[in-house]
């Protein structure tokens, strides 16, 4: 299993990295990003956040001993939490990269690809409680339609959600798959892709997750400490977007006779996302819906 680093130059460039900054990977994965801003430390510091157990060793791995690099097995929402009980209060930077680890979607065993048959998971925590399986098998029909439509922007939500009501227990992937080909027969590509999308989301809670670590580093960011986010889809992208929107621009009452004094905290450092190039789409293409987004604490 070879994991490639999305956007590593324009991510690692992105948080303008200072040799003694304290810095923090929220997704450590397969380890790119962090060896990136490893080889730009000289004092500093940087804390690496994965959930998944396995992404840690294969980075340790990946990386080797280093006297620079923090490995923290948590979900990257408990950021300021773990930081803090670490004796870091400040940070000069944090860098997620939202997308599956290409170990994470190639282990069959692991439940994230709709392309092969495995048992319903999708845990990135695997001593997590709550699977993909248990979610399909519990949920009532309307509770299924509204995460389906919610986090896939599935259309066709209340049809899936009625057949998975009608045919469960569902127990793998290939009988998930099966409602999804016959009521999605006629949609261009994969029928079960935003389904995934949607399970994969809710088993993880990661768009919560994401709103309460972008408060939370916002908070520990220094001046001219930066954000450095790569989004994968539509709402993470969202959340990212509006959250740096609002952090960004000052809200003005019409007709106000004097300027209010500027109380926005962040500076967005690139108005449009960076893109892949062709190049990186070539050699990996997984990589081409990505999105980065820049932004530095003022």
């Amino acid at each position: 299993m070879k994991h490639v680093t999305v956007l590593k130059k324009e991510a690692v460039s992105g948080l303008n990295i200072k040799p003694n900054g304290i810095y923090v990977d929220g997704t450590l994965g397969g380890g790119g990003h962090a060896l990136a801003i490893l080889e730009q430390l000289g004092d500093g510091h940087l804390f690496a956040f994965d959930q998944d157990a396995f992404a840690i060793d294969y980075a340790k791995g990946f990386i080797g001993n280093h006297s620079k690099i923090t490995f923290i097995k948590a979900n990257f929402k408990h950021l300021k939490q773990e930081l803090n009980q670490r004796g870091i209060m400040h940070i000069d930077g944090l860098l997620l990269d939202l997308g599956l680890s290409s170990f994470q979607i190639d282990d069959a065993s692991r439940g994230f690809s709709y392309l092969v048959d495995t048992p319903l998971d999708m845990r990135m925590d695997q001593n997590s409680m709550r699977s993909a399986k248990d979610i399909l098998n519990t949920f009532d029909e309307a509770a299924l339609a509204k995460l389906l439509f919610v986090y896939g922007e599935e259309k066709n939500s209340r049809q899936i959600a009625k057949q998975i009501i009608n045919k469960r227990p569902l127990e793998t992937t290939r009988e998930l798959v099966a409602i999804c080909d016959q009521v999605n027969k006629h949609q261009k590509g994969h029928s079960a892709k935003r389904v995934f999308q949607a399970l994969r989301i809710a088993t993880n809670g990661e768009l919560d997750a994401l709103e309460q670590v972008l408060h939370d580093a916002h908070d520990m960011l220094n001046t001219g400490g930066r954000f450095s986010i790569i989004t994968f889809h539509s709402l993470e992208d969202r959340i990212v977007k509006h959250f740096f929107k609002e952090k960004s621009e000052m809200q003005v009452p019409k007709h106000l006779p004097v300027l209010p004094k500027d109380t926005t905290t962040l500076k967005i450092i690139n108005k449009k996302p960076i893109y892949p190039s062709e190049e990186e789409i070539t050699v990996n293409a997984r990589s081409k819906s990505a999105k980065l987004r820049i932004a530095e604490k003022k």
